[in-house]
């Protein structure tokens, strides 16, 4: 087949997939099949693009979470813990499986999208929506590295969807779906406080608002959500709103950083949008009549969508000036929910067809070329060295185990560290618990009583004095029966990676 037959017949296959999205009757079998190319698609990217590095310090730290959280954390609700052990109760403990999870999260997210602009675009411009949510990174790079900022994609846009159909409908059961829908983010992250803020605020600037208010929805939404969320706010007074107080010490800032930091949240998240814009902008030609009716609609419903997308950004930097707090860009993951249907919702704002067709095969050809150029990602990430000792934790879990082995056949229940001994923890069989020894109340499962019954192996990169500290004052305490130096480095395709020592310490169980 000549270059010339090839692209003439990708064009065709291209039209005919398009036409099937765009069909009523045949839509949303053909999006089940386009999304579920896409979880597989860059699923392969990661386990290939990642496989020269163990995962994430968030990933490790929601798996050990998973293990020990009941129905909160020292840092951020148990959801994503939750959602986590479930899923390795079915999958393997491998690492291609938790990239299968982060991706599906993200797919989820994008179907609800996909489900929710229904109501607001016309078949054509709804394929270009999800075509273009699919070009911002936190729907794919980011997704994959999944933590308590990943698992609220889809929980912001499940909340979203059903709040707006309550909105308008004033049904009994779509309020009933929003206030599980709040709780189940609230569940996720508490920052999810902005998502809900921003709705409120949707609804009372809309002139529906009274026939809304003066139905039964708001209080059936708030009711709902509140008996869902009662748990938790039960352990948070419990234990003092402590997670509230971790986010205030990890995340200081003077009035002018904060000032700073909010920019760069602000802009950090429109560069993440700036290329799904400049492809709209291409494809539509849109004049400033029709920009400026995107920005700020005459249609009230439609501006209602912008302030609900909106909203959440702005209370944030809000709230992050009056504390002060420093704002992070990522923390926009799970914000973009209405950002498509926003940008394309305007009826002065025309998408030709032949411009709908080379976006949606943009999006397609995109993760096709990410998977081709994994390999050389790889080799990359691997030549150049990955933050938190990343390449590490597989053979220091290895290295943990045998030291163990060697003076007890009792199982290992604790892992004593920082931040890489999630992740270590993770490669380890017996699947222990964390137990961080620099701040121990982060991990308020592990006590005194449990390391004298328990034993536990504590691990700490050499580099990392404060963990060093910790570890040595532990050891003392303890009287620990063995402490050995390791040197690893990770060796891929060949290629030597970069070396790094590390200490382990053997506390033994006291029956033994």
């Amino acid at each position: 087949m000549t270059a010339a037959a090839f692209v003439r017949s990708a064009q065709d296959r291209l039209e005919l997939l398009f036409d099937a999205l765009t069909d009523p009757a045949r839509c949303e079998r053909a999006m089940a099949c386009v999304l579920a190319g896409y979880l597989a698609i860059w699923s392969l990217y990661a386990a290939v693009a990642k496989s020269s590095q163990d995962i994430h310090t968030d990933m490790g730290e929601i798996v050990a979470w998973a293990h020990d959280a009941g129905l909160g954390t020292p840092k951020h609700p148990p959801l994503a813990a939750w959602l986590v052990r479930g899923w390795f109760a079915v999958f393997p403990r491998q690492d291609w499986a938790y990239y299968v999870f982060a991706a599906l999260v993200a797919t989820v997210a994008l179907w609800i999208t996909w489900r929710l602009a229904a109501r607001y675009l016309p078949p054509d411009k709804r394929v270009v929506a999800i075509a273009l949510l699919t070009l911002v990174p936190f729907y794919n790079f980011f997704a994959l590295k999944f933590n308590a900022n990943a698992v609220l994609t889809p929980l912001w846009a499940l909340a979203t969807w059903w709040f707006l159909r309550s909105f308008e409908t004033r049904r009994i059961g779509w309020a009933a779906l929003a206030g599980i829908a709040a709780a189940a983010a609230m569940w996720g992250k508490y920052w999810s406080v902005f998502l809900l803020a921003g709705l409120g605020a949707a609804a009372l600037n809309d002139p529906r608002r009274s026939a809304y208010f003066s139905s039964a929805a708001p209080y059936v939404t708030l009711a709902v959500g509140t008996i869902f969320l009662t748990p938790n706010i039960d352990w948070l007074i419990v234990h003092q709103f402590m997670p509230f107080g971790y986010a205030v010490e990890t995340h200081p800032a003077t009035h002018l950083f904060a000032a700073k930091s909010a920019f760069y949240f602000i802009g950090g998240d429109l560069c993440y949008i700036a290329a799904p814009v400049a492809f709209t902008l291409l494809a539509a030609r849109p004049g400033l009549a029709g920009i400026a009716d995107t920005l700020w609609p005459a249609d009230p419903s439609r501006r209602t969508l912008v302030i609900a997308l909106a909203t959440p950004f702005l209370f944030a930097v809000v709230i992050a000036l009056a504390l002060p707090i420093a704002l992070e860009a990522l923390w926009g993951i799970p914000m973009l929910t209405l950002f498509p249907i926003v940008l394309l919702s305007s009826p002065q704002l025309a998408m030709p067809r032949r411009g709908a067709v080379a976006l949606l095969a943009f999006a397609i050809a995109f993760p096709v070329f990410m998977v081709a150029i994994s390999p050389l990602v790889a080799v990359s990430r691997h030549r150049e060295g990955v933050p938190d000792f990343a390449s590490d934790y597989a053979l220091v879990a290895r290295a943990v185990e045998r030291a163990w082995r060697a003076h007890t056949d009792r199982s290992l229940r604790i892992v004593g560290g920082t931040t890489t001994a999630n992740s270590i923890a993770f490669y380890l069989p017996d699947q222990p618990s964390i137990f961080d020894i620099d701040v121990p109340s982060r991990t308020p499962w592990v006590g005194d009583d449990r390391i004298r019954r328990d034993g536990m192996a504590m691990v700490c990169p050499e580099a990392e004095e404060f963990c060093m500290r910790a570890l040595h004052g532990f050891a003392v305490r303890y009287h620990a029966a063995a402490d050995e130096h390791i040197v690893v480095s990770r060796r891929y395709l060949g290629i030597e990676g970069r070396p790094h020592r590390y200490e382990i310490v053997i506390i033994l169980p006291q029956s033994s």
